[in-house]
């Protein structure tokens, strides 16, 4: 078979197999990405071009490492599903880089982060001056969640202080609360067991509160 004919049909073979594998894979914005999405990302991309680039080879090895890739992309992302501590390891945490108008530099620091970074993202959201963000949150994509005086005054930002039936001992730290003290709260609200709670938050002394759905 002509050589050129071998290519053609095996990047139109190689395109169609990438766009099903990326499908199977879950719809994600290309903006929120996960390290570990690029990185599967680029190796699928990076042994089709090698798949291309060299007609000679078997095609076979070729797909069997993409469906390999992709069956590990699922699994984790399975798991993820059902581990807050493995999603956190997988995708990151988000961190709140100022926190009602004041920069936490020890934040930024452990993310990496400098003022450069932060005044860049800032002018991305139109956003003259530091001293008009009340919040503002880097997103484990990397992107700046910004919360400004004027819109959020008196509002607060939302704290998530249950995730997938798991207290989240750090944010109750953030607001000078207790383990203890949210257990009574749900007690009070007709909540025995932590199980029960698919998503708790809290935000100006209002709690919103999301139970597990019955099977």
């Amino acid at each position: 078979m002509n050589v050129y004919l071998i290519i053609i049909l095996r990047t139109l073979f190689l395109y169609g197999l990438i766009l099903l594998i990326f499908r199977l894979m879950g719809k994600r914005e290309i903006g929120s990405l996960s390290i570990l999405d690029l990185v599967v990302f680029i190796m699928i991309a990076e042994l089709a071009v090698v798949a291309i680039e060299d007609p000679t080879d078997q095609i076979l090895n070729t797909i069997l490492p993409m469906l390999l890739l992709m069956g590990v992309q699922i699994f984790l992302a399975l798991l993820s599903l059902k581990s807050k501590r493995i999603r956190d390891f997988l995708d990151g945490r988000p961190t709140i880089i100022i926190n009602q108008g004041k920069i936490d530099e020890k934040a930024m620091k452990e993310q990496r982060y400098n003022f450069d970074d932060l005044l860049l993202q800032l002018r991305e959201k139109n956003i003259r001056n530091l001293s008009d963000v009340e919040f503002a949150i880097l997103e484990p994509s990397g992107k700046l969640s910004v919360f400004e005086k004027s819109r959020s005054h008196n509002k607060g930002i939302m704290v998530p202080l249950i995730i997938d039936g798991i207290i989240q001992e750090k944010n109750l730290e953030k607001i000078n609360q207790t383990n203890l003290w949210l257990r009574s709260q749900l007690r009070q609200r007709g909540i025995k067991h932590l199980k029960q709670v698919s998503f708790c938050s809290y935000q100006n002394g209002e709690f919103f509160i999301d139970l597990i759905d019955k099977e």
